[in-house]
């Protein structure tokens, strides 16, 4: 492939929503990349975003160690439990936008019960109680995205 072939493909790239471009043949390969490395697209959910949901079950995480000299803390912090995404994804409160959130704050929930649903490459996660709690906070938006590891809710075992 020659230099003007090459660059006609870069203004392809560049122009489109393409971010990665791969071609081979019995002489060359040619990968183009865009975006730096390790990026993530957020990409948002379809109308109708739950298609077959996929269980998750999360392991429960004792509460969050205090440092020996902690800032002074608010008067309305709550303590607790966090129940924490299990995976990078998006998350949504409830199965399908018209529908009514699966929990709300101050309600007890069973263990199995479902929180929450956390979208990761067009699969729905449901987020289930690990144990019989009281949800003190929903601490995410919904459709807001997630990383591994935030806390999606805050609880206090019933």
């Amino acid at each position: 492939m020659d230099v003007k072939d090459l660059k006609v493909l870069i203004k392809m790239i560049t122009e489109t929503d393409i971010t990665e471009f791969e071609m081979e043949n019995a002489d060359e390969k040619i990968v183009l990349k865009r975006g730096p490395r390790g990026e993530l697209v957020a990409m948002a959910a379809p109308a109708s975003y739950i298609a077959s949901p996929q269980t998750v079950h999360m392991p429960s995480f004792p509460p969050a160690a205090h440092s020996a000299a902690p800032s002074a803390p608010a008067a309305d912090e709550e303590s607790g439990e966090t129940v924490n995404s299990p995976i990078v994804g998006t998350f949504y409160r409830a199965p399908a936008p018209d529908a009514a959130p699966y929990v709300e704050a101050g309600q007890v929930v069973e263990k199995g019960q479902v929180l929450c649903i956390v979208e990761a490459m067009k699969l729905m996660n449901e987020i289930e109680a690990e144990f019989r709690c009281r949800i003190v906070k929903v601490c995410k938006e919904n459709a807001q995205a997630v990383e591994f590891g935030d806390p999606l809710f805050l609880v206090e075992r019933v």
